[in-house]
């Protein structure tokens, strides 16, 4: 028996927002952003939330894995950006559903999350104790944005993307997942939390917490440490770098993607990108192209695919599958 994903499922926002349309509001252009990142257009929710987007994209991989959302037996979220502190965006997505059988809970390693939370739902099954899982990338960033940093606002837009795993006869499936985290870096890509607001604490004027990241200390941990876990990946799968069909990796900046490309020595077409129009939608991009990909035919049963995130933590992490 092999852990494999059978269906999967995205939903982004209806308003879609062009480099043009931010430079009508900030000092920016197409130009410098498209340059700088690859990004053309974002999503961005108006009154969808990120419930909302988690929901319908978990619908849609239920729909194409054939199955009841009774017959869930974990809910997985990686989300930074839930709509409650409580309850958790995994509950709400159960409650939804009426997946009354799911065990439910959140995973937050930002731009990981994907690879975090398909690594955890792995573990699970393979343990015995589940039979499936539905694990979920889900962002709504556009309300942790600070709207006056153009440097960062312009990066990153909203969706979620879904994935259901489960036991299945064969050999193809999930071959290999590795992880990392080093937090003594974490204050690269910031974003505080509530202030502490008990009576015994001298209180000030609360200031939003919007994400703050220092884009030259990303980008360099990014083109180090991604072909670093994708090769120890590829490695412990037992397979080489050119027996790679499609490397699916976190949709950060069209830079990264070529410079990773261009360290593991492979061609740029194995690497596919939508950040084009979706923008950084952090634990939601890897979820999104990946059906993306997978609902436009571009790839095949038998492929051969690395799944890889990395950012806030900061966190990395890859996974290597079969189709």
């Amino acid at each position: 028996m092999a852990i494999k994903i059978c269906g999967t499922g995205s939903c982004l926002p209806r308003h879609c927002v062009s480099n043009d349309d931010l430079s009508r509001i900030m000092d920016t252009s197409d130009e410098w952003i498209r340059s700088r990142t690859g990004i053309e257009t974002r999503h961005l929710v108006t009154e969808e939330t990120t419930t909302f987007l988690s929901t319908e994209a978990a619908k849609s991989a239920l729909s194409e894995a054939k199955l009841a959302p009774e017959e869930i037996d974990l809910i997985l979220a990686a989300t930074i950006t839930p709509d409650h502190v409580i309850p958790s965006l995994a509950c709400e997505v159960q409650r939804e559903l009426g997946a009354v059988n799911a065990v439910a809970f959140d995973i937050c390693a930002a731009c990981s999350g994907f690879l975090f939370a398909l690594n955890t739902a792995y573990a699970y099954l393979k343990s015995g104790q589940y039979k499936n899982a539905l694990v979920i990338g889900a962002e709504t960033l556009s309300k942790i944005m600070d709207w006056e940093d153009r440097s960062t606002c312009v990066l990153f837009g909203d969706g979620a993307g879904a994935a259901v795993i489960k036991e299945e006869p064969g050999d193809a499936g999930i071959k290999s997942l590795v992880q990392g985290s080093d937090g003594a870096r974490g204050e690269a890509l910031l974003c505080d939390g509530r202030p502490i607001v008990n009576p015994y604490v001298e209180q000030t004027k609360p200031v939003p917490a919007y994400v703050h990241m220092d884009g030259q200390a990303v980008y360099k941990f990014a083109v180090r440490t991604v072909p670093d876990v994708i090769s120890r990946a590829i490695r412990e799968a037992g397979i080489e770098p050119d027996q790679v069909d499609h490397f699916v990796l976190h949709q950060a900046n069209i830079r990264i993607i070529e410079s990773v490309a261009k360290r593991l020595h492979q061609p740029i077409e194995k690497f596919p990108a939508n950040l084009q129009k979706c923008g950084n939608i952090s634990a939601a991009s890897v979820p999104i192209l990946l059906d993306d990909l997978n609902k436009s035919g571009r790839i095949k049963r038998g492929d051969t695919i690395v799944l890889a995130g990395f950012g806030g933590g900061l966190t990395w992490g890859a996974a290597v599958l079969t189709w």
